[in-house]
Parts: structure tokens; C-alpha cells; sequence
């Protein structure tokens, strides 16, 4: 996980950010479009685009037999039936180069993400950090063990053990890039905060889990942690109209690059 991140984050780190203060729209928009391109890209190479076209005609060809003879129940039964063999047969073409596009669609879009879908948080606003305890490799961690070391702005302003986490509760937060240090028995964790100043990848959360993926802008957490997910809340939503927050982005995501794929095919001689 730490290897993937670390490959796409140095790319995009250099890729993102020429804009200006448009760049979270320009962005988005030119990416999307790129994601689109790089999946019609891997789809021609990998897709076997004569099987997809034969079985796409032959779908239509007997889709016609039953409009031309609906009285003939047996013929229409037959025709069903290849229909829907044909059918088995495009999605059965179009597996394995949809998997293997997932790979470079998902990292456009998770660094689009980090870098868009959230703000930092506001210069003497408030937060929780909160502590996951991974009970496999520390079975006998007591939450209210774990403490928290603040950096100098930000205020430790109380704490909510439970049974596998605990929460810390941060207050009066100054602007800059802070490191949290979690003291879980012997190991010290640490978690960046970032608070004010402008748009930029957000440090989440640190995690063991496949979430990790989700959000590259923090480190995941060594296997032998005894933290399982380390996790800052109420990071805003950006400020980007209708890509705003994750769903935003999401959301604007898929849209243009289906619609780049959709209106570039004939450019560029795929068959979907």
C-alpha cells in the first residue's frame, strides 16, 4: 500500500497544482477526461475487440429474428436463448481489461481525492483524533493506557477510552502542518494534522486496512502497530460547486470520464 501511494503521490504532487486558485476545477476536469482516455487506451489493447464486435452484431441480429417473427414462439425462444449466450460472451470480454484499467482509473482518482475532496481544517476550530486499537497484534492494550503528545499549536482538551479505541479531543488549532505523537504502550505513532493555509493533500488517516488506498495522503501503519487506524475527523468539504467533498469529486469523476470515453471511442477505433 505504502509503495503504491508513494509511486502515484510523487507523480501527482508534480502534476497537480498549476492553476491557481482554479486548479481543484481545471484539474478534476483535465484528469477525468485523462482517466477516460487511459481506459479506452487499455481497453483496446487488452479487449478482444473482434469477439466484442461479433458478439454485439450477433446480439442485434437475433434481437431483429424477434421483432420480424414475435408468432413464432419457438424461434423467439431460440433467439432468447443466443441472446443471451452473445450476452455472456461481450461481458466475458470485457473482464479482464476491466480489471486491469481499475488500476490507473482508482489512482487518478484516489489522488484527485486527497488533494480536492477536503480542506484543512480551520485555523482556532477544534477536532477528534481518534485511536483504533489492532487486537491482533495487541491483545492485552488498554485503551485508557494510550496518551496523546500535542505539539505547540494545539490543546489536548480531553479524552473517550472505549473498550478498542480512544478519542482525543483537540482544540485551539494554529495554522501549519502538525505532527501528534500516540504513545501506545512502547510504540510512539505519529499523525499529521494539517490546519489552514490553502488547498492540498489532506493526511486523513493512517490505517492497516485497504483503506489506505483511499486516502494517500498519510503513510499507512506498519503491520506490527498496535494502532489499527489512526483518523482525523471534521476535515471540511473543498469549496469546488458541484465537485465539492468526496462524493463531489467522485461524482465528477465518472461523469467526465464516461463521457470522454464515450465521445472519444470512434477517435481513437475502440469498440465497447
Amino acid at each position: 500500500m505504502n509503495t503504491f501511494n508513494a509511486i502515484f503521490s510523487s507523480i501527482f504532487d508534480l502534476a497537480l497544482g498549476w492553476f491557481g486558485g482554479a486548479s481543484g476545477y481545471v484539474d478534476i476536469i483535465l484528469w477525468s477526461v485523462a482517466g477516460g482516455i487511459v481506459a479506452l487506451m487499455v481497453y483496446k489493447t487488452i479487449s478482444n475487440q473482434a469477439g466484442i464486435e461479433r458478439a454485439k452484431n450477433g446480439i442485434k441480429v437475433h434481437l431483429l429474428e424477434i421483432r420480424l417473427f414475435p408468432d413464432d414462439i419457438v424461434g423467439v425462444l431460440v433467439s432468447t436463448a443466443q441472446i443471451l449466450v452473445k450476452n455472456a460472451l461481450y461481458i466475458g470480454h470485457n473482464i479482464m481489461p476491466m480489471v486491469v484499467m481499475f488500476v490507473p482509473m482508482m489512482a487518478i482518482l484516489f489522488q484527485l481525492e486527497a488533494n480536492y475532496a477536503l480542506d484543512p481544517l480551520p485555523v482556532g476550530g477544534s477536532t477528534y483524533l481518534t485511536v483504533e486499537i489492532d487486537r491482533d497484534t495487541a491483545p492485552d492494550l488498554q485503551a485508557s493506557s494510550i496518551t496523546i503528545e500535542t505539539p505547540v499549536g494545539m490543546q489536548l482538551a480531553g479524552m473517550v477510552p472505549k473498550a478498542d479505541a480512544v478519542g482525543f479531543r483537540l482544540t485551539d488549532l494554529a495554522e501549519g502542518e502538525h505532527v501528534v505523537k500516540i504513545h501506545m504502550g512502547d510504540e510512539v505513532v505519529e499523525k499529521l494534522v494539517a490546519v489552514g493555509g490553502g488547498s492540498r493533500k489532506i493526511p486523513f488517516m493512517r490505517t492497516k486496512s485497504w483503506e489506505g488506498y483511499l486516502y494517500p495522503g498519510d503513510e499507512g501503519l506498519e503491520a506490527d502497530s498496535a494502532a489499527y487506524t489512526v483518523k482525523v475527523h471534521d476535515y471540511p468539504d473543498s469549496d469546488l460547486g458541484p465537485l465539492s467533498g468526496e462524493g463531489g469529486v467522485l461524482m465528477g469523476f465518472f461523469v467526465l470520464s464516461l463521457a470522454a470515453g464515450i465521445a472519444l471511442k470512434g477517435v481513437f477505433g475502440v469498440t465497447l
